[in-house]
């Protein structure tokens, strides 16, 4: 990439003040765009840039949305952040996106810098934009500040060691078994037990995910397999075992999606606790 070409992403939103987003208080950037369609994705509206197709214009109640020479814009200082125009796409997308390189998103983020440990960067996924992780983490770094990466593990960290030797700190979402995963997360060839590895092995791996709804996929076998690996390569690492829960999901999904018991949360911990892993939240 030419020197005068600014890396960029699609930022959907920006937080400057997190506490679930890594260790300590984090500012969060999130990146439009997603590789997975996963069944009971909570923010279906993060996965599509938005192709303009102007539906959305029509029920902004504050006139935040117009098309313009083909394309819709959006007006911030307007908006009342209804979510109309959320509610009504049909692309899973979001009209409220912009484009920012790596300097403009640190702008936004500068005047909470004192009150923060580090930065982290989400989506949608972030890895579809690696030029524009590797410049701002640049940028958390000359200011004194951690750099993290949220992923679903479809990136090959290993043929990037640029990347993997700017961040920080991974968290990484398991989703299911790669048999599975054209049913669960809508995409084939997910290898996530060797990323998970390799991530392990990097010593940069923070935090492990997993999001239980029984019936979607057999959950007892695969925290089991993950607490397996996390135990055998780096004890430390938290798992964090997620209950499903509907808030957000698309309405046909949710229909027929379940949200575990308290009993079953609790044995999938336990399980995690005999395998070695030290660190687990529920």
């Amino acid at each position: 990439m030419p020197a005068s070409v600014k890396p960029a992403a699609p930022v959907n939103r920006i937080l400057r003040s997190s506490i679930v987003d890594g260790p300590g208080n984090r500012a969060v950037v999130f990146v439009q765009g997603c590789n997975f369609n996963c069944v009971y994705c909570h923010n279906p509206e993060t996965q599509n840039l938005c192709s303009s197709c102007g539906i959305c214009v029509e029920v902004c109640p504050a006139g935040a949305l117009s098309l313009e020479r083909g394309e819709v814009r959006w007006r911030s200082d307007r908006c009342a952040f209804c979510d109309a125009c959320l509610t009504i796409c049909p692309h899973t997308s979001s009209p409220r996106v912009r484009l920012l390189s790596a300097a403009e998103a640190m702008a936004e983020i500068e005047p909470s810098l004192p009150f923060i440990r580090g930065v982290t960067v989400s989506g949608g996924e972030c890895t579809l934009y690696p030029d524009f992780l590797k410049s701002f983490g640049s940028l958390a770094h000359e200011r004194g500040k951690t750099f993290f990466l949220d992923t679903n593990g479809s990136y090959d960290f290993s043929a990037d060691p640029e990347l993997l030797e700017i961040t920080d700190g991974i968290m990484l979402d398991v989703k299911s078994f790669p048999a599975e995963a054209e049913r669960v997360i809508r995409r084939s060839g997910y290898d996530i037990f060797s990323v998970l590895e390799t991530l392990a092995r990097s010593g940069k791996l923070y935090e492990v995910r997993t999001v239980v709804s029984p019936g979607l996929f057999d959950a007892t076998a695969l925290v089991d397999q993950v607490c397996r690996l996390i135990a055998d390569t780096d004890p430390a690492v938290r798992y964090k075992l997620i209950r499903y829960r509907p808030a957000g999901v698309r309405p046909e999904a949710a229909a027929v999606l379940h949200t575990p018991e308290d009993a079953l949360m609790e044995r999938l911990a336990d399980s995690c606790a005999r395998r070695g892993v030290s660190a687990i939240a529920v």
